[in-house]
């Protein structure tokens, strides 16, 4: 049990932390869900449980020992279990998130963690942070992104001042708020190997990847905005990414990957995929 580390997007995946989306819905909290919500109702209940627990039921297939978060009525979005805490190479880091419907999901994950005996190791305090921006590349090299529209300057400078003293290059990286979380752009799929929308980021931030032996299949624009960038690395070459992304999945699978690929559409539409729905809290080194 706790004290949960993850120092690689990539090694194999331990344990992880869902929340089942009991009081899930679409709301306009970004570019994505806006779209979805011009176009058609709210999605159903049963539904939605049917596609959570196919990602459940890969997980679980995959050997990850799967933790529930109790979902709060009057927290929607609690679901996307990634953005509220970031698990590090030294525990857990609770986040200070943007939108004010998602605040008050810090009080629930302090309480699931506390009874947990796991400690954080960090609280954030300064601008905003969300756990859909921070990427832990491998050990000693991490990213984050900072758009201003969900972790600004201020929260990406926190964090990345704190691993900075642990002797990590972090680079933040500043991109549209359009797309959201840098997740909905770029995620590891293995060691040395990324999924990007390579078109809708800067060069100077390619070439730094490629220099650090980061190499990245690219996603177009119209796929990346339905989530196909949004993948979950579960280590030993082996990757789960949204049933809708044939292509990405095609190309993953050319890479000798073993990909999973549970239904995840109504999910996606809200403007989440695999990693998204995933907090990973314990990682092999």
């Amino acid at each position: 049990m706790p004290p949960w580390i993850v120092a690689s997007e990539t090694g194999r995946l331990a344990e992880a932390l869902v929340c089942p989306p009991d009081h899930y819905r679409w709301i306009p909290a970004n570019a994505i869900a806006r779209r979805t919500l011009a176009a058609g109702a709210q999605p159903g209940p049963e539904a939605l449980a049917a596609q959570h627990r196919e990602l459940v039921a890969a997980l679980e297939g995959a050997g990850v020992r799967v933790h529930a978060l109790p979902p709060e009525p009057h927290l929607p979005y609690m679901a996307y279990t990634r953005d509220s805490v970031v698990v590090t190479h030294r525990g857990p880091v609770l986040c200070q998130l943007a939108r004010p419907e998602r605040r008050g999901e810090y009080a629930p994950l302090l309480e699931w963690h506390a009874a947990r005996g796991s400690r954080m190791w960090r609280l954030s305090s300064a601008g905003t942070l969300e756990g859909g921006d921070v990427h832990i590349l491998r050990p000693g090299l991490a990213l984050i992104g900072a758009s201003g529209g969900r972790t600004d300057r201020a929260g990406a400078e926190q964090l990345a001042g704190w691993l900075r003293a642990e002797g990590w290059e972090v680079r933040i990286e500043p991109f549209d708020e359009h797309f959201l979380h840098l997740d909905v752009l770029f995620c590891m799929a293995a060691p040395g190997l990324a999924v990007a929308c390579t078109e809708a980021l800067e060069e100077g931030f390619l070439a730094w990847l490629a220099a650090r032996r980061i190499r990245c299949i690219p996603v177009p624009y119209r796929e990346a905005m339905r989530l196909g960038c949004n993948i979950l690395s579960l280590g030993a070459d082996r990757v789960i990414s949204a049933r809708a992304s044939h292509a990405l999945n095609a190309a993953l699978r050319a890479e000798g990957l073993v990909v999973l690929d549970p239904e995840l559409s109504l999910f996606t539409a809200g403007g989440g995929g695999p990693h998204c729905l995933t907090c990973p809290l314990a990682r092999d080194a």
